[in-house]
């Protein structure tokens, strides 16, 4: 592993010399080709496999190093414990997720989440007016969309929003070290929306709140779930920025 010492000289060595022959292309391959993956294959991931995504995972920054995420691996007869009751808590219950949830989408964030929406539905040949459909599609969330494994990730509940902050940093990290060893992977804010169904099944610590799970798998190419990818804005300055940088 490169020590801290190494990976600044590296990052010394670059500064002010910016161009694609001072990119490391492996760095930039992988934040290209991470997608969502909403199709998996029926093949297992090694446990070797798991040990080494999350030992580079962990390599992501923290506020004061806390690490405040708790991982839990799901895979096997839990895995199908977990679908059966995450698709039962649909069936007969509401929703009452952990973390607070966004109350509505507006505006362009809304204009975002339909398109990604519609996008899967086009390239599933699901019409916008089906509604049965649509929601079949919807519950392939809740069946992991077939991946042979899940992660559940908890944080404590006292450490308020600046833990899920971290969280978003190592989701990224975690996401990018699977890509790196050709697991692909999907983040979900529906395995959380049901935590009592969760908890029945996997022993979660009391004191953390359920945040998110993330499906991981070999990706099946060939599926027309994975054929689309999703359109990204370009980045805008804040108004209070000046540009060009100084």
């Amino acid at each position: 592993m490169t020590s801290a010492r190494e990976s600044a000289e590296l990052v010394n060595g670059r500064r002010g010399q910016f161009g694609p022959q001072n990119s490391n292309p492996g760095g930039i391959t992988l934040l290209r080709e991470r997608f969502s993956c909403r199709a998996f294959l029926d093949e297992p991931v090694s446990e070797e496999a798991l040990k080494r995504i999350l030992d580079l995972a962990n390599r992501s920054p923290s506020w004061c190093n806390t690490q405040p995420w708790t991982v839990t691996l799901v895979q096997g007869e839990s895995r199908e414990a977990l679908v059966s009751e995450l698709l039962a808590a649909a069936r007969d219950s509401q929703p009452a997720p952990e973390i607070a949830v966004p109350e509505r989408y507006e505006g362009v964030h809304q204009e975002r989440r339909r398109g990604a929406g519609y996008a899967l539905y086009e390239s599933a040949g699901i019409e916008r007016s089906d509604t049965d459909a649509r929601a079949a599609q919807a519950l392939r969330n809740l069946e992991l969309f077939g991946a042979p494994c899940a992660l559940l990730i908890t944080v404590p509940r006292y450490l308020g929003p600046y833990a899920l902050v971290d969280v978003g940093a190592y989701l990224s990290y975690l996401q990018l070290a699977a890509q790196s060893f050709g697991v692909a992977t999907i983040l979900q804010a529906a395995l959380a929306m049901h935590p009592e169904a969760v908890r029945k099944v996997v022993p979660l610590p009391a004191d953390e709140a359920l945040v998110c799970g993330i499906s991981l798998g070999y990706p099946d190419l060939d599926h027309p779930a994975n054929s689309f990818e999703t359109e990204r804005n370009q980045w805008s300055m804040g108004p209070g920025g000046e540009w060009p940088l100084q």
